[in-house]
């Protein structure tokens, strides 16, 4: 007795807690194929943004991995973003095999809509955050890590000539 698909008030179909659940419980498996990220890539620009109306479901593991639910897999790619969030992901290992388990962060409600934060990792990019939450940071990227990488990304010659003003 999973979770159940229905129109989101954050974005386009989301889902929804058939029953309630308690912090950490396991809420539902994220299953798709295994592709490599250049793979996935490719997929994302020269096939998936030409299909109107379809959304891209990809789910980075690793630099090596992502899980792409595009076409087949769970209903958990409809889980929508939130900047406060009522489940996190979680990559498990079981006999060797890695599975993306999503978790509940906290208590969540019968028909509640289940979200957790994607922290989309671009350097150049911004997506939009529509999550309504009040402490919302207005986009889906992990803006933490992304200034700790930019941080590192600086051209050398910069700092050379950097005088710490």
């Amino acid at each position: 007795m999973g979770p159940t698909k229905g129109k989101s008030g954050i974005h386009g179909f989301g889902i929804f807690a058939k029953h309630s659940h308690r912090a950490g419980d396991m809420v539902i498996e994220y299953t798709g194929e295994l592709v490599r990220p250049s793979i996935a890539d490719r997929r994302e620009h020269f096939i998936y943004n030409s299909l109107v109306g379809a959304g891209t479901y990809l789910f980075r593991i690793d630099n090596e991995r992502v899980i792409d639910a595009t076409r087949a897999g769970s209903i958990a790619h409809l889980i929508n973003h939130s900047c406060e969030p009522n489940c996190y992901s979680r990559v498990i290992n079981v006999h060797g095999d890695e599975h993306i388990i999503i978790f509940a962060k906290r208590d969540i409600k019968q028909w509640e809509e289940l979200t957790y934060d994607y922290r989309f990792f671009s350097i150049d990019e911004r997506l939009a955050c529509y999550c309504g939450f009040p402490r919302c940071r207005g986009v889906v990227n992990d803006t933490e890590a992304e200034e700790q990488v930019s941080k590192l990304l600086v051209n050398y010659s910069e700092l050379i000539q950097w005088t710490g003003e």
